[in-house]
């Protein structure tokens, strides 16, 4: 080898030289002879045939076929001409695999280095030292993405309080609207604005509760308490769901293709219900039932009544249910969802500017409490203050709360009448010996004259004898149907209490006019307490109006002519709602994939007859070659009639006018 020279390749070309351009020759064969090997190989094979054929033919046979010379170079010839275009082929794709391996290789490299934000001498140097793999900039192209994010993020949240401030200008007024978007108006229970009861002409505070349903989630809460079965359930459900919805996007496509009358939201809803029994059952004791397709019988009764915690007395790490229980822990399904809403509440206040001092997170109970100061005495409170308490509800607790709210307005109706009824003897006992002071004492002393002088001639029962239906509160109220019981309101009882309440201060003042004895006090000081608890009581939300999911509560207090707690709350609220609602959405809308409207051969319209009709043969040309088609089937042929879409511009009809004579050809096209 070392005597030998080397060429250089590819600055030399030759047939025979090693390695040289367009060689046959290669220096990893090692000066092997190529063509002794390959005539060895051929001559062997020719013999063999020539063998088989010798020992095949009669004699005479052989003596024939040595025609326009020997067999034997006949045969040679053959095996030298396959064996050569065989080994051209394979030359010519190994040449051609090569090139793009080495070409795809170098374009990788060369992507490498123009990714370093690093000078060429310092990026040679890291690769002599450690490789790209351990030298590269993943790091700081994250950080550069979350640099942007983070960007985008203060970009957006400068234009939401642009456009607040904006809205806030044109009305001249602060409201609902201006306070929250519209996109999310739809999530509200309650809102009001009402004057500070300490400073009313200076300070607002403003009530707001969101109720987020739990169909609207991006993420899904589940209680503490939720047994793993539940979450199982809920998955398959879950998984069921996407699969009825895959297999009617399908059905849908394939009606769409076939030319057919695509299916309306109606039949859209029957096909999946027709579908639902191909995966699930009500034969719970069978094994063997569609029901436990996704989840084995065994496995369900292994986890029955398994809830968050397990007796440490009863632990086994290596039982089923408890590793079962690990992969749903390990998964965080019942914790994600509760989580993920704490942590972007509280980076979006993080982020907004918008500090507190009081956080409490009560985590089994799914409830967070976030306060901006500490102190809950209004009296030493800032004029800009606000409080979130953020809680999921399931429907168990809805109707405990329906409960508890039934019979707090039920008291509140007991005290108030007690207080009237104690102010009514009260008024009673002042009008003894001083004659008539109201309507009561004058129809008492003529009631006997009513019934001798009217009555006794008209027939007509006497007023005392006809049944009361009107308390003179508030106006008789129709009786609740079957909706209304299970959908309480409660605005009369609320309006009648607060009637009773003005009631009382006014005949208080009718009474003792500007005399203060102990009993004036005494019931000034139970009216001022009752009236007080009321208005508390009206400010917060009817669980009636509650549906099951997140129920957020913010109790802002704000100076009017400066609005910035409100206004930042505004964003801060709107921001919140886009990170973990996905708003209200209409399944007609949600389902629209792709309307044969929007397929229309006659979409490309005009007023000329010549280039309508060139533009209808040339939509329909397809389908006239499958008319066409000997194959065809009769239901195939027989096309059904077009119905006419909502919406849509027919074309003109053969370019006739309105008499049927034949339009004049401008030569204009729609655009």
């Amino acid at each position: 080898m070392g005597s030998i020279e080397l060429p250089k390749s590819p600055n030399i070309f030759h047939p025979e030289k090693p390695s040289a351009v367009g060689s046959r020759n290669s220096l990893a064969q090692e000066f092997r002879d190529q063509q002794a090997e390959v005539d060895l190989l051929l001559g062997e094979e020719v013999d063999k045939v020539l063998n088989h054929v010798g020992s095949k033919l009669p004699k005479e046979v052989l003596s024939n076929l040595d025609v326009m010379g020997g067999l034997k170079e006949k045969v040679y010839n053959y095996f030298n001409q396959n064996y050569q275009n065989m080994f051209n082929r394979y030359t010519v794709t190994t040449e051609d695999e090569m090139v793009k391996k080495v070409r795809g290789f170098i374009d990788k490299e060369e992507m490498k280095s123009l990714a370093k934000y690093t000078p060429r001498e310092i990026a040679a140097l890291l690769d002599a030292i450690g490789g790209v793999d351990k030298f590269n900039t993943g790091e700081i192209e994250k950080s550069i993405v979350n640099m942007y994010g983070h960007l985008q993020g203060h970009v957006q949240r400068g234009v939401n309080d642009l456009e607040n401030l904006t809205n806030s200008l044109l009305r001249q007024k602060t409201d609902v609207g201006a306070f929250i978007r519209g996109e999310n108006a739809y999530s509200i229970v309650k809102c009001s604005f009402k004057d500070n009861i300490y400073r009313p002409r200076t300070v607002t505070d403003v009530k707001l509760s969101v109720n987020i349903l739990d169909s609207e989630l991006i993420s899904p809460i589940f209680q503490y308490q939720a047994t793993v079965e539940y979450l199982v359930k809920d998955l398959i459900s879950k998984q069921i769901m996407d699969l009825l919805d895959r297999e009617v996007d399908k059905l849908k496509d394939q009606i769409i293709d076939e030319g057919r009358e695509e299916l309306n939201d109606t039949e859209v809803i029957f096909e999946k219900m027709g579908r639902v029994e191909n995966y699930t059952s009500d034969d719970k004791e069978n094994e063997k039932s569609k029901r436990y397709s996704f989840f084995a019988k065994s496995l369900m009764d292994r986890v029955e009544g398994l809830r968050a915690e397990i007796d440490p007395e009863e632990f086994d790490p290596i039982n089923i249910r408890e590793n079962i229980k690990k992969i749903m822990d390990i998964e965080n399904i019942r914790n994600r969802g509760f989580n993920t809403a704490i942590n972007s509440i509280t980076s979006i206040l993080d982020t907004s500017k918008m500090g507190y001092q009081y956080v409490e997170n009560l985590k089994n109970a799914r409830e967070l409490i976030v306060r901006e100061y500490e102190e809950t005495d209004p009296t030493k409170l800032p004029d800009e203050r606000y409080a979130i308490r953020m809680k999921y509800y399931d429907n168990g607790q809805i109707i405990e709360e329906q409960k508890a709210f039934d019979v707090m307005i039920k008291s509140l109706e007991v005290e108030v009448q007690h207080l009237r009824d104690i102010l009514e003897v009260v008024y009673e006992d002042t009008k003894f010996m001083r004659g008539i002071k109201d309507f009561n004492d004058l129809a008492k002393r003529v009631k006997n004259k009513i019934r001798r002088k009217i009555k006794a001639v008209t027939g007509d029962p006497v007023y005392e004898d006809i049944e009361k239906s009107w308390d003179e509160i508030s106006f008789v109220r129709a009786a609740d149907t079957e909706v209304e019981r299970h959908n309480r309101t409660y605005l009369p009882e609320k309006d009648k209490i607060k009637r009773n309440l003005i009631l009382v201060k006014d005949k208080l003042q009718t009474v003792y006019g500007y005399r203060y004895p102990i009993q004036r006090r005494v019931m000034e000081d139970r009216l001022t307490f009752l009236q007080k608890e009321f208005d508390g009581f009206d400010y917060i939300i009817n669980p009636y109006h509650l549906q099951g999911g997140v129920l957020m509560d913010v109790d802002i207090t704000s100076i009017k002519r400066k609005k910035a707690t409100l206004d930042g709350m505004a964003n801060v609220l709107n921001e919140f709602l886009h990170g973990i609602s996905k708003g209200f959405q209409d399944a007609a809308f949600a389902a629209f994939s792709r309307r044969r409207s929007t397929v229309r051969e006659d979409i490309a319209q005009s007023f000329s007859v010549e280039a309508e009709e060139s533009g209808r043969k040339a939509a329909g040309s397809d389908y006239l070659d499958l008319l066409n088609e000997p194959e065809a089937t009769p239901a195939a042929k027989a096309p059904r009639a077009p119905r006419a879409k909502q919406g849509v511009v027919d074309a003109p009809k053969k370019g006739r006018g309105k008499r049927g004579r034949p339009r004049r050809s401008s030569g204009l096209k729609e655009i």
